[in-house]
């Protein structure tokens, strides 16, 4: 059996551990440079404020019906991530984490007389350790287990916020509630797709009809979420149902820049952090892809994308190479852009391959020693904080995220740790 453990309402949770006094209050976090709203408390989302509105267009509303807005406050929400899943460590040897506040929890050798009990046990022991509220879904495969999830976290009243598909008669039920759409592992495209041939929930994708269908439009990921929905595991640990194509680290300014190394700086720091996570999921890339992006409301012509691509004659996932690679495509973008003023950049990388798969090349490769680097700086950044060790074209920091309305770092800044008075 397989358990998938969500936090909910992960970032606005974190900012109420420590300030308790928002408890039953609307408050919401806002993206990088206090941008969008990217999560929202319950009472915030029985006021219609949704998920990725511009905070500047709603903050009439959001004064007037007192709501508490954060700005992002990554290194609380990471440490308390961390936390959560060194609590998960404690009901089962592997856990698997699958984003900063989701994980799958393997039962392999583990014996659990009754898993709706367990489940509750993970559910209050989180949330008297660490004052998280989280949902568990239990079930045979993990594609279900996200169902089960689903079920727990919008029934949290009758499931008590823990729902176990333990029968086929559950497992068929759930099938028919869940939308196709919210299936794990299946894109907007090919919902579009499925739903053209009839297909709206889940238990008409697992029809004995569909598996030609499956097989030439969705192939080998397509049959392993057919299995897995029928209850037979088919997705192993580290993997996910859909491959990536690509990864992408992109970011809007605080304002509008035009010099070249002020730009320069952040797009060395993006692609480290792409590089960062070709690393951990054990990918190299072959095309590196630099964007540009003007305020197109502020420019006299049409044109307000800019990009520059380029495939390297070997796959890397090393930051020196893919940094260099991506300055070297800032330089001609900027050399042809004059005086555009930015308002975002971002570094892509396609063309992906598992790292064990790199093909070498006799006469062109990279510097060996770059492996040696990376797993070095990835250990110390890892052990001493994030980023401590950095390249040298992001040595000189020139620019702070926008983050006014950001909560103390109470978990991983000194100045920042709670005081107590005792009287």
């Amino acid at each position: 059996m397989y358990a998938l453990i969500d936090c909910n309402n992960f970032y606005v949770s974190c900012e109420r551990v420590f300030q308790p006094q928002f408890n039953g209050r609307p408050v919401v976090v806002l993206s990088n440079n206090d941008g969008c709203i990217i999560s929202r408390s319950e009472e915030a989302k029985a006021l219609g404020i949704d998920m990725a509105q511009p905070e500047f267009k709603i903050r009439k509303e959001l004064r007037q019906f007192n709501v508490k807005v954060f700005s992002s406050n990554y290194s609380l929400y990471g440490d308390l991530s961390e936390r959560v899943f060194a609590v998960m460590n404690t009901f089962t040897p592997n856990v698997e984490k699958y984003s900063i506040d989701e994980a799958f929890l393997d039962f392999t050798g583990v014996a659990v007389a009754d898993f709706d009990a367990y489940g509750m046990e993970m559910k209050e022991t989180v949330l008297k350790w660490l004052s998280l509220p989280i949902c568990v879904g239990v079930a045979p495969s993990k594609t279900l287990a996200k169902a089960a999830n689903r079920i727990a976290k919008k029934y949290q009243e009758q499931t008590k916020g823990v729902y176990v598909i333990d029968t086929d008669e559950k497992r068929l039920k759930a099938l028919k509630w869940l939308k196709i759409g919210d299936v794990w592992g299946i894109g907007y495209r090919t919902v579009k797709k499925l739903k053209a041939i009839g297909v709206q929930k889940a238990i008409d994708f697992i029809q004995p009809g569909m598996e030609q269908w499956i097989k030439k439009n969705m192939g080998v990921i397509g049959m392993r979420i057919k299995l897995e929905l029928q209850g037979t595991p088919a997705i192993g640990s580290g993997e996910v149902p859909e491959e990536k194509k690509s990864i992408a680290t992109t970011r809007s300014f605080p304002k509008q820049l035009t010099d070249y190394d002020l730009i320069r700086e952040r797009v060395s720091t993006f692609a480290t952090v792409t590089a960062e996570k070709l690393r951990r999921q054990n990918s190299c890339c072959h095309t590196i892809i630099v964007m540009l992006v003007a305020d197109k409301h502020s420019i006299d012509i049409p044109k307000y994308h800019y990009s520059r691509a380029l495939t390297l004659p070997y796959a890397t996932n090393s930051a020196l190479t893919i940094s260099a690679t991506a300055i070297q495509l800032l330089k001609q973008l900027m050399a042809a852009t004059d005086t555009v003023k930015f308002k975002k950049a971002g570094v892509i990388v396609t063309e992906l391959i598992p790292d064990n798969a790199k093909q070498f090349d006799l006469f062109v490769d990279e510097d060996p020693r770059h492996l040696k680097l990376m797993t070095a700086m990835d250990k110390v950044n890892q052990k001493m904080g994030t980023r401590i060790i950095r390249l040298g074209a992001q040595a000189e920091k020139t620019w702070d995220m926008k983050q006014n309305m950001r909560s103390p770092r109470y978990t991983t800044a000194f100045k920042d740790i709670l005081t107590v008075q005792c009287r």
